[in-house]
């Protein structure tokens, strides 16, 4: 207690220190969870301790979640606290901004709405428990983790000048986003890989964020060591005044260093709405470039070869107009009206004819290639605007990076999509409108009207083309999607490296500190001894898989992006015509020869590059290296000037853009976590339903992404495995997409993807909803046809161990092919002692041919229905299960292939086992048909889909599922 002599002087009769504040909040805050612990411990210690998986004594300590949930008293003593601790939370956050705040800043401001979001979002997790509502609890709870950042580097940003808070707060900020990668990790050890003891760690991880968090909070007692209440600043640190021995500078740089100086910028609404409109509309264009690819795939689908659409991916060449002199002026001076005219790619979703929506797809590419090499040569005679945009143009990859991701690889402005399957083209288009009126709004600085002086430029126009096109070829092709490269280096089950829901951000935060890397440090990312590190990088990604394979991919990500902006900045000072016109022509010859080493079956001197990826990433790489080449000749021929300060308001506006980004996927990281809780359908039953779907690519008869039909169809019809063939889609032509993601998570299910995309096939993959406990890829021998990619997997099936294979075999043609896969596959099945399960695509008629060494001895398997003599391609076969039911359905427009649907009963051991091995060698009783009302509710197919079905999905060639059931 303070006394004062008289109010005149200013001094109050009584008064506190405003540290008590903070004291009071802390204490507060853990007693609620302190509370909680004990009294759970003390009265529900090994119900706390249990988790799905393991629970005492393997798992001894509870999470933070398990001790302030749904138990009473637990749950009443943490609410209690918690409620005492809002009164003294938002006194601390408004005495923090008193302190804080300064005329005509509006940091502080921004701060203290960050402090008070946090605090009521804190209040909504608390008091809306998961029990209460799963996905609002959710909401709340991202939305405070999210809130955490700008709150800590803020209060770091606008700590006072005393050395102490701000260590402590360095420390305890640090620790805090230090513990979260640790708990992240435990966290997938117990949910993905069942590590008994590992929620334990994870938890005291978890309980250490607590304390950081709070902790970090309690700092504020040495800066209100300086107020008292009734507020009276009684050593006027709120105006500045330093109460360390240090000199202000010097604490200030302190400051700026901890913070990367990212709020040491005045703000700007203006600089603001800038920097959202160049990284949308740099969105918008990578949105156009990555959508041409997939709407040029959907015709020769059809064709089943080259059917002249593919002409053009040359969309891309618009820059080369600017090579002549009157075009280029005329580009230049009308920007504005270029970028609308691209915007012609997006609305191609109106147009509903394929053919129609392609040539809208290739205008507005072609016009926005053109206009963007415009851009960048009107810009080039200003660093700063120049660098901005380029911060923009590939700042626009990472966002559409992150918003495929958000969508499950989808692109929701893509002309495949629509409002029906998850489609926001209406509103991307209407913000693209927005965003290039903001992109445009100031006059070009170079019309083209001195081109001359571009000549003049030190550097080869040549050689600069030659790595504009490596880079947009590497940026496309490997980046466009987080997920592309880590199914590069997937290997299958067990699991032994990263997986695309899980990991993908670690690939986006590649980008984003390779990209801040090549705009501060240009030189040294255009030396040949980082060009030698990616280049190992880039060998490593290509030669090797799981963990360390991936480690090649981060590195080339890294490296595509931080030499972006020294390639680009050279690009843009020489011809447009020929830098950016011959760069995205070398470009196309790339994506040309990457469909080839794939596609060698169908197009001319195919067989020349068949399945040579490595031939690709070695040409990348020397394109690369030819633009480096240039940049250390530029280099060599230039003086390097410092830039002066004010020339990094930008830099930060897109730090911040992006780190917004990565917030964002961050936070659709957190709600697409797998939860691995997966059931099958019919589990009293112990039915397994099994089918086989070849999905045409995920792009149904119209050319529209076709997931969530897929989706529908594989739901109602209770489907507990499925194989998917014709499914890998991380090529350019494809999109870069992965529809197993969006399906795996959306029916509830596990995933194998297969043979990635550099094994050269046209993919196989495998969805269950049982765990999936080890499976392993095989490439058929194929001497001359396409490769025939297969899998083979073991799953928990009711605790048995059940045995599936996914097989696509070559084409009719290749008769020799088909006659070796047929072999190899005959005696992996025959190899296994396990019940197993079949489903192909065999291209063979029933009883003939190579059908008689699929189903033979060597294998043990049989056909699921010897008498369907209506099949060619989609088969189903088994062993050592009990055979119950057996559909066609039909597939209305989604592809252009039936989905086969089969069920198995899993024998117990002893006696079913046993009955189920003396009908095995019988094939009159094993096939014995019976009617529908014959077997149990639980064996049935659904009604939906008799008669005329729905959607266009109907059982077809027998009108009916077909039962079997031996006599009793």
């Amino acid at each position: 207690m303070t006394k004062y002599k008289d109010k005149d002087s200013g001094a109050a009769v009584v008064s506190f220190s405003a540290k008590w504040i903070s004291y009071t909040h802390t204490v507060a805050a853990y007693a609620a969870f302190l509370s909680a612990l004990s009294v759970g411990i003390y009265l529900h210690y090994h119900k706390i301790v249990q988790n799905e998986f393991y629970g005492y004594p393997d798992e001894w300590f509870p999470s933070v979640s398990a001790t302030i949930g749904d138990r009473y008293p637990e749950r009443s003593f943490f609410m209690l606290f918690i409620a005492l601790t809002s009164g003294p939370r938002f006194a601390l956050v408004t005495l923090f901004y008193i302190l804080t705040a300064k005329p005509g800043k509006r940091l502080p401001k921004f701060v203290a709405g960050m402090g008070i979001f946090r605090s009521l979002t804190c209040g909504g997790w608390t008091y809306v428990t998961s029990t209460d509502d799963h996905d609002w609890h959710d909401i709340f709870m991202i939305s405070y983790l999210v809130a955490t950042i700008p709150w800590t580097a803020g209060c770091i940003a606008l700590s006072p000048p005393n050395p102490k808070a701000i260590k402590y707060r360095k420390y305890l900020a640090g620790a805090f986003f230090g513990t979260i990668p640790f708990m992240v990790y435990f966290f997938i050890q117990h949910k993905i890989h069942r590590v008994a003891g590992a929620y334990t760690t994870y938890a005291f991880f978890e309980w250490s964020l607590i304390l950081f968090d709070v902790g970090f909070d309690a700092v504020t007692a040495l800066d209100f060591e300086s107020f008292e209440i009734v507020v009276r600043d009684v050593k006027g640190l709120s105006k500045g005044v330093s109460v360390s021995t240090q000199p202000t500078a010097v604490i200030e740089k302190e400051k700026v260093k901890a913070t990367a100086g990212i709020f040491d910028v005045s703000f700007s609404w203006t600089e603001v709405f800038d920097t959202a409109a160049e990284v949308y509309h740099g969105f918008v264009f990578w949105s156009i470039l990555t959508s041409l690819g997939v709407t040029i795939w959907y015709f020769p689908l059809w064709y089943m070869g080259i059917s002249g659409y593919e002409a053009l991916v040359m969309s891309t060449i618009g820059p080369l107009l600017l090579g002549i002199k009157p075009l280029r002026t005329l580009v230049t001076r009308h920007l504005r009206v270029s970028h609308l005219l691209s915007l012609a790619g997006l609305l191609a979703w109106q147009v509903k004819d394929p053919a129609y929506r392609l040539f809208t797809v290739g205008f507005g590419l072609w016009m926005a290639c053109l206009s963007w090499a415009a851009t960048l040569y009107s810009e080039s005679v200003h660093e700063v605007r120049l660098e901005s945009k380029i911060l923009a143009w590939i700042g626009g990859l990472i966002m559409s990076s992150a918003v495929k991701y958000a969508w499950q690889t989808n692109n929701p402005i893509w002309p495949i999509m629509h409002a029906e399957n998850g489609g926001y083209n209406g509103t991307g288009l209407a913000l693209a409108v927005l965003a290039v009126l903001r992109f445009t709004r100031k006059a070009p600085l170079n019309t083209g009207v001195g081109a001359a002086a571009d000549d003049k430029q030190p550097g080869s126009s040549f050689l600069a083309a030659l790595g504009v096109g490596g880079l947009f070829f590497g940026l496309h092709s490997l980046l466009s999607d987080s997920g592309t490269m880590i199914l590069w280096v997937w290997e299958g089950y067990p699991v032994r490296g990263p997986q695309s829901a899980i990991h993908g951000w670690f690939t986006v935060a590649a980008m984003t500190a390779g990209l801040f890397t090549g705009i501060r440090y240009p030189r040294l990312i255009s030396t040949w001894s980082v060009y030698g590190a990616a280049c190992v990088g880039a060998a490593i990604l290509t030669l090797y898989h799981n963990w360390f394979g991936y480690y090649g991919a981060l590195t080339t990500a890294f490296y595509l992006t931080a030499i972006a902006n020294p390639l680009l900045t050279v690009a843009s000072k020489k011809r447009p015509g020929m830098t950016f016109g011959l760069g995205f022509f070398i470009y196309n010859v790339m994506v040309l020869f990457h469909v080839w080493v794939v596609a060698y079956a169908f197009v001319p001197g195919g067989p020349y590059v068949r399945e040579h990826t490595d031939w690709i990433m070695t040409t990348f790489m020397l394109l690369l290296g030819a633009g480096v080449f240039n940049l250390n000749s530029v280099n060599a021929q230039r003086r390097e000037t410092p830039k002066p300060p004010s020339q990094s308001r930008h830099r930060k506006y897109h730090t911040l853009a992006l780190g917004i980004v990565n917030i964002f996927f961050l936070s659709a990281a957190y709600r697409r976590f797998p939860t691995n809780d997966y059931k099958p359908y019919h589990e009293d039953s112990r039915v397994m339903t099994a089918g086989i779907w070849t999905i045409h690519f995920s792009l149904d008869n119209d050319m529209w992404s076709s997931e969530y039909r897929m989706r529908d169809l594989i739901k109602e019809l209770e489907i507990d495995v499925i194989g998917l063939l014709e499914s890998d889609l991380q090529r350019i032509i494809m999109g870069n997409r992965d529809t197993t993601q969006f399906l795996a998570e959306d029916l509830g299910m596990y995933v194998d993807y297969g043979p990635g995309p550099n094994k050269h096939t046209w993919g196989a993959a495998l969805l269950s909803k049982f765990p999936i406990l080890n499976s392993t890829h095989h490439l058929l021998p194929s001497p001359v046809g396409e490769l025939a990619p297969a899998i083979h997997a073991t799953l928990d099936v009711y605790g048995e161990a059940v045995d599936v294979f996914v097989f696509h075999s070559g084409q009719e043609e290749d008769v020799e092919d088909r006659r070796l896969q047929a072999e190899y596959l005959s005696k992996l099945m025959g190899a296994t002692p396990r019940p197993a399960v079949l489903l192909s695509y065999l291209v063979t008629k029933p009883l003939e041919g190579n059908y008689n060494t699929y189903v033979s001895d060597a294998s043990g398997m049989h056909d699921v229905d010897p008498s369907d003599w209506d099949r060619w391609c989609e088969y189903i076969m088994y062993k050592r299960l009990r055979r119950v039911g057996y559909a066609r359905v039909s597939r209305s427009t989604i592809t252009d292939t039936e989905l086969q649907v089969a069920k198995f009963v899993v024998p117990r051991p002893g006696d079913e086992t046993a009955a189920l091995a003396a009908v095995e060698d019988n094939p009159d009783v094993r096939d014995r048909r019976v009617r529908e009302r014959e077997v149990p509710e639980g064996w049935r197919f659904p009604a939906l889909f008799r008669g005329l079905g729905v959607r266009g999905h109907r059982y077809h060639v027998f009108s009916e599922p077909r039962y079997y059931m031996p006599p009793e």
